[in-house]
């Protein structure tokens, strides 16, 4: 192994099973998709009670929601590439640490507010725009040391894991923190969630450290921010995968924020027909990755991310026009599994299209999406208060189809991401072999 932590994955399967779980035979990428799933957990637990209080905080007044959720995306919009270019000099391992540390600071500020009952909406406010600021310094750091631990012959399979996890997290949490507000109170669901980022933090600890590639001259860190943007300009490859992967975040995503209008409105399913959505929504995400983790990786992404971007959109137009919502559920179940595939395929083609050096901060600008997407939801909502919710998600959905193909048409470098990718496998995988660190570009990255 070298200084950056590097394994190498060789793809040896006695099973489906056994190729289900490949990434988690290695202890260390265990301990770390142990602190993931303890951090989503308590971060998705925590975003509906920050709701809870919110709404109660400003006496039922809807529009505090939007903007605790705005305090959030804008920062992580804004820093993200700030935090990439850290997450490429320093040990990336360390950085998790320090940052985890500080949001279960800042978590703590809350819980003590509430302990002695003085927390105000406007405390609420700042504390949730600290947390959002310290997000784009984790995140594309947790996304960056995935290759570190796997090496790239394992990112497809780990990336997946991750993607599960994550959904798994994003239906349970929200649940069992909504059941256990009315059983032990507010504070007490806090605090629990406190806990789970204190175990999340200890197993990161168990985590080697991983260093990024060394680089031959140290810049200052806008330079390396510039840097960042300029190669993901100059290698069509990666930029093209990062653009395409925008297309349903803005287009399609923010159906997502009108699922309350559909279940109430549409439908007059109430909260319950709500809960029904968003819960299908959640098992479709986690079946999508597991499937993707199940097939293990492919050499012909390309094929299967464009059957499942127009899958998706074509789930989304019936769900749109579903005359019950009990049509609707097993089809947003499908939706979310086609997105899924084609999310988490487009984020492995990128890990695997890049070399280390710049890993954090191309991995920040895939989570400037997350930003992006409630900014998406503005415009998105004003459209379907004017024209209705049904027909706006279908033609968002039917325009995210439309520029599917003509990205597909119209770019030669997505049109040979298969071939790209599988140079990027041989080539970088032979590096990590090596244990090499210089800032070297195979054929399939330029």
């Amino acid at each position: 192994m070298s200084r950056s932590g590097v394994h190498v994955v060789e793809a040896h399967y006695t099973s489906s099973w056994d190729r289900l779980i490949s990434s988690l035979r290695y202890q260390q990428f265990r301990w770390l998709y142990i602190s993931n799933l303890c951090f989503m957990f308590a971060m998705m637990a925590q975003f509906l009670v920050r709701s809870v209080l919110a709404y109660d905080l400003t006496d039922n007044n809807a529009f505090a929601l939007g903007i605790v959720n705005f305090v959030v995306a804008i920062p992580m919009l804004v820093i993200s590439p700030l935090g990439g270019a850290v997450a490429d000099r320093v040990d990336r391992r360390k950085l998790i640490l320090f940052v985890q540390t500080a949001v279960i600071i800042d978590e703590a500020l809350v819980f003590v507010l509430l302990l002695t009952d003085r927390l105000e909406f406007f405390h609420l406010l700042v504390l949730t725009g600290v947390l959002g600021a310290l997000f784009p310094f984790m995140m594309p750091a947790r996304q960056a040391i995935i290759a570190n631990v796997v090496g790239r012959q394992g990112l497809g399979n780990a990336m997946a894991l991750q993607m599960g996890g994550m959904n798994f997290t994003r239906i349970v949490g929200p649940a069992v923190a909504g059941l256990l507000i009315p059983l032990i109170g507010t504070a007490e669901t806090w605090g629990l969630a406190l806990v789970l980022y204190g175990i999340g933090l200890a197993s990161m600890f168990r985590v080697f450290p991983s260093f990024p590639d060394e680089t031959e001259e140290r810049r200052t860190v806008f330079r390396d921010m510039a840097d960042g943007f300029r190669y993901v300009w100059r290698h069509p490859p990666v930029r093209v995968l990062l653009l395409f992967g925008l297309v349903p975040t803005l287009l399609a995503m923010p159906f997502q924020t009108l699922l309350v209008v559909f279940a109430k409105d549409v439908w007059n399913a109430g909260e319950a027909g709500l809960g029904f959505l968003n819960a299908a929504a959640g098992v479709g995400g986690l079946l999508g990755s597991v499937y993707v983790a199940w097939s293990g990786d492919s050499h012909r992404r390309l094929r299967l991310m464009m059957a499942s971007i127009l899958a998706f959109g074509a789930t989304l137009v019936l769900f749109s026009y579903s005359p019950w919502i009990w049509i609707a559920l097993p089809v947003i179940l499908l939706a979310d599994i086609f997105v899924t595939i084609f999310m988490v395929l487009n984020n492995t083609a990128i890990q695997v299209l890049i070399p280390d050096f710049v890993r954090g901060r191309v991995m920040s600008l895939l989570m400037m999406s997350f930003g992006l997407t409630p900014l998406a939801t503005l415009p998105i909502s004003w459209l379907a208060e004017e024209f209705g919710a049904p027909i706006v998600v279908a033609l968002s959905s039917a325009l995210m189809m439309i520029l599917a193909i003509v990205f597909l048409s119209l770019s030669p470098a997505l049109r040979r991401m298969d071939t790209s990718t599988r140079e990027a496998e041989i080539e970088f995988g032979e590096l990590d072999r090596r244990g090499r660190r210089q800032r070297e570009f195979t054929p399939a990255a330029k």
